[in-house]
């Protein structure tokens, strides 16, 4: 296999093997859309009740607008293939950067095998064809569903790209065609749902909700993995993060808003929100309700696939500039095909363990798919925040730094503007890292009642042991790898960072 794939250590601008610019201002666009807009987030958030919708847009506002501001400063000024890696290499070194990009990379196989899988399988039993618990038929599906999502990232940008650009695409028209229909049935049957919501802010339904509504909108830097395949990413990441931010946003809250207006929110979950609200709302269509709520289905599973692929073709490309440049393991494993322009033997790994992930969680919660879709998503969401806990400040270091990089797009009001919105972002994230790891401790410093939801049957202290072992699992896996990494041939330091761009 060796022979059909170049390292990407041995990369130059001028000979980037493989590698083809292929990303345009709209597939920027989509492929942010893709990746950020959560399908399987929407039903969570709505659990938050009335103040969900508060807190989704006091945190659109907040967090999301600063968050943009300084990815596309920082995404611009520094278009290098592996985007946040490249980024904390250059503000605090390689160990750094390698453990960081592991926490942002294993988020994202674990994440694919266990809640989209997951909400995928279970919305498929539920509304397109019966799959049953634990059958041949259900392991058959939950593997054809990651590895589909895998080979998605495996094929050619060129090509990939455009089934990431129809997840996108349709997830946005389904969001709004469940809202619009809702909002129908609202008129013809009352919005029952607001009559008990409650959209006054509280303190306790922040600290509840800030770890999901972080973990929603985080993500629009990921495009810059792959820098170096964007035909002009100085010009075209500020103009698509802004309408990809734009269109977050409105996803997000008009279609909980519109859930909670038709469900009551002790009625909604988080693994079958959106789908059994949909169940409700397109009644109002009679006998075309079936046929239209199969449709829907599909296309919301299909959504789920390119999501995963969107985040696997993003992540991927990180770990594996990570890999090439010495900081995980085996430089083995940073090579991209000369042919397709991808990380294959990266994409691998991440299918085998999304693979032994999933498989382990269909054993562990005994069929019970909502149990694994609440644990993995608190995983999901603890690892890829704690990420952002390096990265952020590692923007803040570049910008003081490096002043003489060229930046076609520059936060207003210069530094004091960028940091400001730096502020702001770390602010939000150091909330959401240590409310999702630690439930209830900032509540009991606030005086405010909590009582540690069971829903997986474990103790609060069961929860803490294994979020905590997680990351302690994963501290000690980037420490090995960066080791085991450096006892690699030596290699030009920087020979596995394109040189492309400042």
């Amino acid at each position: 296999m060796s022979s059909d794939l170049t390292s990407a250590a041995s990369r130059t601008p001028d000979t980037a093997t493989g590698l083809q610019r292929s990303l345009k201002r709209f597939d920027i666009t989509a492929l942010a859309v893709a990746a950020v807009i959560s399908f399987d987030t929407v039903g969570q958030i709505a659990t938050g009740g009335g103040e969900a919708v508060t807190w989704t847009a006091a945190i659109a506002l907040f967090f999301l607008i600063p968050y943009a501001l300084l990815f596309a400063e920082t995404g611009a000024a520094f278009p290098q293939e592996g985007g946040p890696y490249v980024w904390v290499k250059l503000a605090f070194g390689r160990p750094a950067a390698a453990l960081t990009t592991l926490f942002y990379w294993v988020t994202n196989p674990i994440w694919l095998g266990g809640s989209l899988v997951f909400l995928a399988a279970e919305t498929w039993d539920g509304f397109v064809f019966p799959l049953g618990s634990g059958t041949v038929a259900d392991y058959a599906f939950k593997l054809l569903f990651v590895w589909a999502a895998i080979l998605t990232a495996v094929v050619s940008l060129r090509r990939g790209k455009w089934i990431t650009t129809a997840g996108a695409l349709v997830k946005v028209l389904a969001l709004a065609l469940f809202s619009l229909t809702a909002v129908l049935y609202g008129l013809e049957h009352g919005f029952q749902g607001l009559t008990d919501a409650r959209f006054t802010p509280t303190t306790a339904g922040f600290l509840a909700l800030v770890p999901i509504l972080l973990f929603a909108y985080v993500g629009f830097e990921a495009p810059n993995a792959a820098g170096e395949e964007m035909h002009d990413p100085q010009r075209d990441v500020p103009t698509a993060l802004g309408r990809s931010a734009t269109v977050a946003a409105c996803c997000y809250l008009l279609p909980v808003l519109a859930l909670l207006a038709v469900v009551p929110a002790q009625e909604v979950t988080g693994i079958g929100g959106f789908m059994e609200g949909a169940r409700l709302v397109f009644g109002i269509y009679g006998s075309a309700s079936g046929p239209l709520l199969t449709l829907t289905a599909v296309v919301f599973v299909f959504a789920l696939l390119t999501q995963g692929s969107a985040w696997m073709i993003v992540s991927d490309r990180m770990q594996a500039m990570a890999s090439a440049d010495g900081a995980f393991f085996t430089r083995y494993l940073g090579a991209f095909h000369p042919r397709l322009g991808t990380p294959v033997r990266t994409n691998l790994l991440s299918g085998a363990v999304a693979t032994v992930f999933m498989l382990a969680a269909m054993q562990l919660a005994d069929g019970d798919a909502g149990a694994v879709f609440a644990v993995v998503l608190t995983v999901a969401v603890t690892t890829l925040l704690l990420s952002y806990l390096v990265v952020v400040p590692a923007l803040v270091v570049l910008r003081l730094r490096r002043p003489h990089v060229v930046r076609p797009y520059r936060v207003p009001f210069g530094n004091a503007g960028f940091l400001l919105c730096a502020a702001l972002v770390y602010v939000w994230i150091a909330i959401g890292s240590w409310s999702a790891l630690f439930p209830g401790v900032l509540e009991g410093l606030l005086g405010i009642d909590y009582v540690f939801q069971d829903v997986w049957g474990v103790s609060r202290a069961s929860f803490e042991a294994f979020t905590l072992g997680t990351v302690a699992l994963l501290l000690a896996v980037g420490a090995v790898g960066l080791l085991a990494a450096r006892r690699q041939p030596i290699e030009p330091p920087d020979a596995a960072i394109p040189k492309a761009g400042p």
